[in-house]
């Protein structure tokens, strides 16, 4: 393609139409997300949310009952035959488009239809979902005649999802304690790995290239191995399952990835500037102070980043240094104990994942104009 500056290259093309597909890879489960958390839960259950603008087919059960939960010796008499009426769907919305009497074929019979039912009555349903049982002789007391209908049913749309979630029992202490863990455990790594990277890329003294090859190895080693032998010691020095511990557990896990990230950011840094401040004779510390840190602030939001969503997102690790306390269970926790035993409220989870994300989505927009050029920076720059 010409340009007024020349040909576009192919590998331009192929650079943007990749990027358009990355957002797209993203966006797309994200969107999906928030439409399956604002759908009621039965249409979530049975239907996908690209389906969320279309009527859904469902099947519905309910128990043939007169109105106020008689019982079937009650059926009103009239015409000399005992009649039975009421309507399958609980709120009164939906469409049959056909019913059975058994869960084999609940779509047996057309609407409008008669079934003979096991003990002599005819079963009829309507599109509105009413139905009518007809007795030639008073039924015997039983529990009612089930009816399975196969209906479609409009599209729904609630906050009822998130209702249930925002006001569940103790999410305001969970999400107190999770802000309680994760501020610290962001804030404490970037401290020590500043000064770390300083001397790393600055300051001369012996082994330094071992330690900056063993920092390296260190983000290749899983953080599960630690768990155990970790939460042994935290309990034999008495910090075991406290704010404490869990904040030095964080702060071990970040510091690899942040002194390597700032490292390499401070060693790209210009030499004229400290040189010169060294000349003038400023020490180490008010060269870290007053110049490599300002300028190192793309590299520090960066890494803040990265920390306060890995820690914000977090469950084995606060599972295993907080446990599952009341007074100490963090957000990930307590939106993990409103899916129950089996997680398949699929409408909570959707709900769930939202409310967790807003504070996340948050600080990375407040952060981001820094974290490309701080990861740009710290990649290609070495010292």
């Amino acid at each position: 393609m010409s340009t007024p500056v020349g040909s576009r290259p192919a590998l331009s093309w192929v650079v943007n139409i990749s990027v358009l597909l990355l957002v797209a890879l993203w966006t797309l489960p994200t969107f999906g997300i928030l439409v399956s958390s604002l759908r009621d839960k039965d249409q979530l259950a049975v239907s996908g949310w690209w389906t969320a603008l279309t009527a859904s087919e469902r099947n519905v059960v309910a128990r043939a009952a007169p109105p106020e939960n008689a019982t079937l010796e009650d059926a009103t008499l009239e015409d000399g035959r005992y009649v039975l009426t009421g309507n399958v769907f609980e709120d009164g919305s939906g469409k049959a488009v056909g019913f059975g009497i058994s869960s084999r074929a609940p779509s047996a019979f057309a609407v409008g239809e008669s079934a003979e039912l096991r003990d002599g009555g005819m079963l009829t349903v309507e599109a509105s979902g009413d139905y009518t049982i007809t007795y030639a002789e008073q039924p015997e007391p039983g529990r009612g005649q089930r009816i399975f209908v196969s209906s479609v049913e409009p599209p729904r749309f609630t906050t009822e999802n998130y209702k249930n979630v925002l006001f569940s029992e103790g999410l305001g202490k969970s999400f107190i304690n999770t802000m309680t863990v994760t501020i610290p455990a962001t804030v404490i790594p970037i401290l020590i790995a500043a000064y770390a990277a300083y001397a790393l890329a600055w300051m001369e003294f012996p082994g330094r290239a071992l330690l900056l090859a063993a920092i390296v190895g260190l983000l290749v080693v899983p953080l599960q191995m630690s768990l155990i032998p970790l939460l042994r010691f935290y309990n034999t020095i008495g910090i075991g399952k406290s704010f404490i511990g869990i904040w030095l557990a964080h702060t071990g896990f970040g510091l690899p990835l942040a002194i390597y990230l700032l490292r390499n950011y401070m060693a790209g840094l210009p030499r004229e500037i400290i040189e010169s401040a060294r000349v003038d004779g400023a020490s180490d510390f008010e060269i870290f102070r007053k110049i490599i840190l300002p300028l190192s602030f793309p590299a520090l939001a960066s890494f803040a980043i990265f920390q306060f969503l890995w820690v914000w997102n977090d469950l084995l690790v606060a599972t295993v240094f907080l446990g599952n306390n009341e007074e100490q269970l963090v957000l990930t926790g307590r939106l993990r104990e409103l899916l129950g035993s089996r997680g398949g409220n699929w409408e909570i989870l959707t709900a769930s994942a939202f409310v967790a994300i807003v504070v996340p989505i948050l600080v990375f927009f407040a952060l981001q104009r820094y974290l490309v050029r701080g990861l740009l920076a710290g990649s290609v720059k070495g010292g």
